[in-house]
């Protein structure tokens, strides 16, 4: 169990600590001449049972709220520390404040200095204290009357940590690693250390990580868990990492990063949130606020936005979206605060919900409905109740690295009964039944519409349909909508063109022997560099109209391609080269036009022509010079056999 102090400067967080553990825990030059914390502090004492109490010592001066909060985030256990003759102070309630928004629900108060005052004034601040815990997430905690210089009820509480640590709620280590950094230093003969909180996950010797968000790789060369040697960390846990990695110096990773599982590697600068406004503030929470962002311990400047009405109420809590002027690694459900624009006061906190929103349509009924779903903790509700809003279906490979979801949980939400599950290009992807059959529906009216239009033509390709009967979907979700489709017999596919089963295109009987005894042979003399509408015109004599017109009727029954204006291939041309671009994509990564040109011997402008061609079908996609291929049988094509 990690315990974390919190209460106002100087009453007397390290010197219970101390008094606890037999450890001072201010470290610096500096702490120990001025007699304050300024940076984080950490102690560890060892249980009977052979576990090991965790302490974090936190700064309580009011310029040091943000080091507080990053101490406060991922502890266990809240010791609000409150001096007798003080009694309750601004950094009481603010540090208070900041441990409600955090959520942390379990606790107990130290009343210090108990020494230096009347018994009288012990019950008197001890009441104060009460007061102050109503409301919120830590009330109800029960109170130790403390004396670090006398010792006076330190074993009253020791013991009282010592119980309460067993019931600690295990955290599951099913989960991706992450873990949160707050201090990185080098040691002689060892490296490059960092400390933080294990949030979730689980770290072995070896491991290879990333840090984020800068996406460093590193690799773990040794772990200390709880101050222990160790072969390996898990979640609730504080762990050392040494590590190592190519040019790693310590000035490459900051305190506000974290290390992790490369799938967790995700940055966000928008982050749709769940926010709640203190109550204690005096104007509302008005839409465009500047803001101090505190998540996990890192602190980022930016704005918020609300998404409902043009502010949030004080006490109230409503959906925003943060908009940041830097990326932060973060994931869905983890807690944040917010303070004002020159951090001094706190404004409120909560919950992130997606931390990748749509860049248009925040304000959408559709989209505040679907985090409304989102603010639920468990899964399951919440991706049922997400179900019967959406529109585009549910990502569940996407989601279940944006939730950090462990496999049973993932696995569980794959055979939701009330969702229809179809293959996406991260995993499955949710739809609701009522969508999937609007889904389908959309797709045979659209036809049925395109052969009204346009009878002359067998029917769109592929990712033409999908750009009219359902731009929203997913290439992979909208190939799985057709192959249900075309099983059942509602539609049917001839090459990359998709139509009715029952539409038919033919060619005048005039014009059948002038394709299949003049116009086809003629492609097939040179396959990928075939001559164009005005040369075959040219050597058969006959109109250049007539053949273009001749051609594109062609082109749309699937007999032929239009790669370029007036330059059209075969089937068995275009399957070649799709062969040959698809082995050169997983040979070299991608096709680029030099070695596909070199490979079917034209020219530079004829591969490059080819190349867009698949691009515009939907079988490739351009990614910088070269062009990455989609293995999903999109042309319909049977690629030829090499010889």
């Amino acid at each position: 169990m990690i315990v974390g102090t919190a209460g106002h400067i100087d009453h007397g967080k390290t010197a219970l600590v101390r008094a606890l553990t037999g450890v001072e825990t201010d470290r610096l030059p500096e702490e120990q001449a001025r007699g304050i914390t300024i940076d984080l502090g950490y102690a560890y004492q060892p249980l009977a049972s052979g576990d090991v109490l965790g302490f974090v010592d936190v700064p309580g001066h009011e310029r040091l709220v943000h080091t507080m909060i990053a101490g406060a985030t991922g502890i266990d256990f809240v010791l609000l520390v409150v001096a007798a003759d003080d009694g309750p102070m601004p950094q009481t309630r603010e540090h208070l404040q900041v441990l409600d928004l955090l959520g942390l629900t379990r606790g107990a108060v130290a009343l210090t200095k108990i020494d230096r005052v009347p018994a009288e004034r012990v019950a008197e601040v001890a009441t104060a204290i009460q007061q102050r815990l109503a409301g919120t997430s830590l009330a109800d905690s029960p109170l130790f009357a403390v004396s670090s210089y006398t010792g006076e009820g330190i074993v009253d509480l020791y013991r009282f940590l010592q119980n309460a640590a067993p019931q600690q709620p295990p955290r599951s280590s099913a989960a991706r690693f992450r873990l949160a950094v707050d201090r990185c230093f080098t040691l002689p003969g060892i490296g490059t250390v960092v400390t933080g909180m294990a949030h979730s996950g689980s770290v072995q010797v070896g491991d290879r990580l990333l840090i984020s968000p800068a996406g460093r790789e590193v690799r773990v060369r040794g772990i200390h868990a709880q101050n222990q040697s160790a072969a390996r960390g898990a979640a609730g846990q504080r762990c050392a990492l040494n590590l190592t990695g190519p040019e790693l110096h310590r000035q490459d990773i900051h305190r506000g990063d974290w290390v992790l599982d490369a799938a967790l590697h995700l940055p966000a600068a928008r982050l749709d949130v769940e926010l709640r406004v203190l109550a204690a503030e005096e104007q509302p929470l008005r839409h465009w606020t500047p803001a101090h962002c505190h998540l996990g311990a890192i602190d980022l400047t930016g704005r918020i936005a609300v998404l409902e009405g043009d502010a949030i109420a004080p006490g109230a809590t409503g959906l925003a979206q943060l908009v940041l002027d830097a990326p932060l690694a973060t994931l869905r459900g983890d807690r944040f605060i917010l303070r004002d624009q020159s951090a001094r006061r706190t404004l409120g906190g909560g919950r992130v919900l997606d931390i990748a929103p749509p860049a248009r349509g925040r304000r959408k009924p559709q989209r505040l409905a679907l985090l409304s779903a989102f603010v639920n903790p468990d899964p399951l509700a919440a991706v049922r109740q997400a179900l019967a809003v959406t529109e585009h279906g549910i990502d569940l490979g996407a989601l279940a690295r944006q939730w950090n979801l462990e496999p049973d949980t993932e696995a569980a939400l794959g055979v939701l009964p009330e969702a229809v599950a179809v293959a996406g290009g991260n995993g499955l992807v949710l739809f609701p039944p009522p969508r999937w059959r609007a889904l389908r529906e959309s797709v045979v009216a659209v036809l049925a519409a395109e052969h009204g239009r346009v009878p002359e033509r067998l029917g769109p390709d592929r990712e033409r349909l999908r750009r009219i009967a359902a731009p929203n979907l997913t290439r992979p979700a909208f190939a799985a909508l057709l192959d249900e489709l075309i099983a059942q017999g509602q539609i049917a596919r001839t090459g990359p063109w998709v139509h009715l089963p029952q539409h038919r295109v033919q060619l005048a009987p005039a014009d059948e022997p002038l394709w299949r005894d003049a116009i086809e042979p003629l492609l097939h003399t040179e396959p990928f560099n075939p001559p164009r509408v005005r040369d075959i015109a040219r050597r058969l004599g006959l109109e250049e109209e007539r053949i273009r017109r001749l051609l594109k009727q062609l082109a749309g029954m699937g007999e032929a391609f239009q790669v370029a204006h007036d330059h059209f291939f075969t089937r068995d041309a275009v399957a070649e080269l799709a062969a040959i671009a698809l082995e050169l994509a997983e040979r070299e990564g991608a096709a680029r036009a030099a070695d596909f040109r070199d490979r079917i011997g034209g020219g530079r402008k004829v591969a490059i022509h080819i190349l867009e061609f698949f691009d515009r079908l939907g079988y490739s996609h351009r990614a910088g010079d070269g062009h990455r291929i989609f293995r999903d049988t999109l042309l319909g094509l049977d690629h030829p056999r090499k010889t």
